[in-house]
């Protein structure tokens, strides 16, 4: 493969992770019903050192508003509860010796505008990540131009292809920044 096409290529995997780094983001922000994917980013100091919840045991939801923790072992209550409290999520955990509860209230008006803020300000980094990997391809194709690898006409033809890639990874976020936000606004 051609350096032209191997930097093209480059610069699209890259705007793929962070398309998919976007979308893990935006799972972990609620909307309508709770999902165990809230708590994927959630680390439990536990056994010595910082563990992922989803490593100590099952979450799953029980119905649109409780997600239940259920640890492997019973020894992590503790641990798994003062995390959640730690963390910020705006529950409470409920402990009943065997598993752990967290009943989340409905969304209202305001929590949901925040919501909304929150993953526009995801969808900006996320463009601003894409912008950048633009700038790093156009700058590698200048770089073969200049070095004569390729012509002036050839580098003009990257730069326009790597745009177009470029706007098509935009477009997509931002379409997954409405449908988010409409996931988040409907009751």
């Amino acid at each position: 493969m051609p350096e032209k096409e191997k930097i093209i290529q480059e610069a699209k995997d890259r705007m793929n992770k962070s398309l998919q780094s976007l979308t893990e983001s935006f799972s972990t922000v609620r909307a309508g019903k709770v999902s165990p994917s809230i708590l994927t980013k959630l680390s439990v100091e536990s056994f010595g050192g910082h563990v992922f919840l989803n490593q100590l045991g099952n979450v799953f939801a029980q119905d649109a508003k409780t997600l239940v923790i259920e640890p492997w072992d019973k020894n992590s209550l503790k641990d798994i509860e003062k995390a959640i409290m730690k963390s910020n999520i705006g529950v409470m955990p409920v402990n009943d010796g065997r598993v752990i509860r967290l009943n989340f209230p409905p969304l209202t008006e305001e929590r949901r505008n925040d919501l909304v803020k929150v993953i526009h300000h995801y969808g900006e980094d996320a463009k601003v990540a894409i912008r950048n990997i633009r700038r790093d391809a156009n700058e590698h194709i200048k770089k073969l131009e200049k070095d004569k690898v390729i012509s002036e006409d050839e580098k003009k033809r990257a730069e326009e292809e790597i745009q177009k890639i470029t706007d098509q990874f935009i477009l997509k976020i931002d379409d997954e920044t409405k449908h988010k936000e409409k996931d988040i606004r409907d009751i």
